[in-house]
């Protein structure tokens, strides 16, 4: 087996009083996908935080690369490939969509040449290559999600941490952006790691699942496994699974 993109050993964070995460190992391998699921408070921000160095821990190790993280900043991490997109879309709205693409792909490329090719060869990718002249306010909320996820992978992101890409979206638009993760580790051999609320969404990315509760992993496995695990339904009290 390969040697794990990232791991985590131990990683617990407090906030004073507050156990907001505690003991949490976890690892990630190249090329994969990863869905962090959990009732509100239970953590999963604050884990992804860690990860993106957003957060610093109270405890444990981050490693990515085999290379020790835990204090790096959130710079350093963006600039070895760890790159996050947050619940609501950073995009700059009053560029087109082509503008905003071409800002994270000149941190990546020189010539004009290269940067034109990358930022049609994303555009296609994330389905927005007929909106490229359309101004970014002018997209919908699952267009500008994908914009977003975009800019990542023009900077030449290796590591994604998606926290809630489905929230808001049409149920076209959430099939649509599962088959762009898949996409995304399966032809460009990225890795992610997906925070989300909705059920149908992470069934349709059909990865292994962590369950968070209180800070701590609940349990780890398949969707349906995760999905008839009683532990998991009293969590949730049977409203989504």
């Amino acid at each position: 087996m390969t040697a794990p993109l990232l791991e985590t050993r131990n990683l617990g964070k407090r906030f004073r009083g507050l156990v907001a995460n505690s003991g949490i190992d976890f690892r990630l391998h190249p090329a994969s996908s990863h869905c962090i699921i959990g009732p509100n408070g239970a953590g999963k921000t604050t884990f992804l935080s860690m990860i993106s160095g957003h957060l610093s821990p109270t405890e444990g190790e981050i490693r990515y690369r085999d290379m020790d993280v835990t204090r790096r900043s959130v710079v350093y991490r963006a600039r070895h490939g760890i790159a996050r997109k947050f619940q609501t879309p950073s995009v700059f709205p009053e560029l087109t969509v082509w503008q905003n693409m071409e800002l994270p792909a000149m941190r990546v490329e020189r010539r004009r040449k290269a940067v034109h090719e990358r930022v049609q060869r994303v555009l296609e990718r994330v389905r927005l290559w007929e909106h490229r002249q359309v101004a970014a306010d002018h997209l919908s909320h699952g267009q500008r999600q994908w914009l977003e996820v975009g800019m990542l992978v023009a900077m030449n992101a290796q590591l994604l941490l998606l926290d809630e890409p489905a929230a808001g979206m049409t149920k076209e638009e959430k099939a649509a952006t599962a088959t762009l993760v898949h996409e995304l580790v399966g032809d460009l051999g990225l890795a992610t790691i997906v925070i989300e609320h909705d059920m149908d969404f992470v069934r349709l990315l059909d990865t292994r699942v962590t369950v968070l509760h209180m800070g701590s992993v609940l349990t780890e496995g398949v969707f349906d496994d995760v999905a008839n695990d009683e532990r998991v339904r009293d969590v949730y009290l049977g409203n989504q699974l």
